[in-house]
């Protein structure tokens, strides 16, 4: 069964670490772009079983027109099957009414970007909300009674120490959600950090980052989270069934800009151009871009790169029979167990979960 993206690339600030494609609403008709983004999903014969909104920045969409969306998803997609959909929200774009009509038109599981709980730290990462405007959305999303509701963190983020780290999980914690997932945070390319990082201006730490996840282990777990996945932690029942999906290497379907899709081993990505996607959509253009087909060993590659990362971990099958003395070693070093069907990473090995992937392909 597939499950269904749905990108928004709209953010009122750009933040200088994400790589998504995004960008300001400038003179966009979002009145196109809406109709855009139904027209594309009205092409997919699709049943999902879990439908995700990210970006970009779904909640800055207008209420009128997020109204409009959902309404008109609705009526295109067959949602009998859903057991769970999620929006990304930015605490500034979420009002007490919004978070309301999102209840209302099914919406059940709400992800809040939070990254952090300090105004030292907002400001590095370039947010537009303050802690206390955070705390009012959160509050606001709680008396709207989502069945699920996670907090969005980042960890190792430049001049935060470990005290203030400690500070934004005993926040997080004391706000009793549903699930939290604290990112490490990467540098990737086309970004302001990956570029102060070349210049010498920030720099990758090892042992600091694993400093800061232990630490996040530490504080999740004492708290009643499960460590499911190596960034993410839930409370009993309180998963996120979509990321497992991705993890697990399920069919998903994207829809919107830029929006990347995988389905029966072919893998593609929407147009990266907001005003040329809604132009093809609209005149009944395919916006496919870069189509792959992805190869029985591309598939087992990144098989070891998700698997290992979740609680639930990798089928002993797929070790080549040469890679048993690597799998006996990191056993002996205490960086992963296994038994007669699977393998999976010990507390000592989760921070080097891609160093241990890469030793066990061979």
């Amino acid at each position: 069964m597939h499950h269904l993206y749905v990108h928004i690339p709209f953010c009122h600030r750009i933040c200088p670490y994400c790589s998504f494609h995004k960008h300001t609403p400038g003179g966009t008709d979002m009145v196109a772009f809406v109709d855009a983004v139904l027209k594309e999903a009205e092409k997919q014969p699709i049943k999902p079983r879990t439908i995700f909104f990210g970006g970009g920045t779904p909640t800055m969409l207008s209420d009128v027109h997020l109204e409009r969306l959902l309404r008109g998803l609705k009526e295109r997609v067959d949602m009998s099957q859903v057991v769970e959909f999620t929006m990304e929200a930015n605490p500034r774009t979420v009002t007490a009414s919004k978070a309301v009509l999102m209840r209302e038109l099914g919406v059940t599981r709400v992800s809040l970007g939070i990254q952090a709980w300090d105004e030292t730290t907002l400001k590095t990462l370039g947010r537009d909300h303050s802690p206390a405007e955070a705390e009012e959305t959160w509050q606001g999303l709680k008396e709207a009674k989502f069945p699920s509701l996670n907090l969005d963190l980042m960890f190792s983020i430049p001049g935060q120490s470990l005290e203030t780290w400690r500070s934004t999980l005993e926040r997080s914690l004391s706000l009793k959600p549903d699930h939290i997932s604290a990112y490490n945070l990467n540098y990737e390319e086309d970004t302001d950090f990956f570029r102060r990082l070349r210049a010498g201006e920030f720099r990758e730490d090892e042992g600091r980052d694993a400093d800061f996840f232990n630490l996040g282990i530490d504080l999740l777990e004492a708290g009643g989270f499960e460590h499911y996945e190596i960034s993410n932690y839930a409370k009993p029942g309180h998963r996120s069934v979509h990321n497992e999906s991705y993890w697990l290497g399920a069919d998903y379907l994207g829809i919107g800009p830029g929006a990347f899709s995988t389905v029966n081993d072919k893998r593609w990505h929407n147009v990266k151009d907001t005003p040329r996607y809604m132009e093809m959509t609209l005149a009944g253009e395919s916006t496919m871009m870069e189509v792959e087909e992805l190869t029985p060993e591309q598939r087992r590659t990144e098989r070891f790169g998700l698997e290992l990362r979740t609680a639930r971990g990798l089928p002993l099958e797929l070790i080549a029979p040469e890679s048993g003395r690597m799998l006996e070693t990191l056993r002996d070093q205490g960086l992963l167990s296994f038994d007669a069907e699977r393998v999976w990473l010990t507390r000592a090995g989760k921070p080097l979960v891609d160093p241990v992937a890469v030793a066990l392909m061979g």
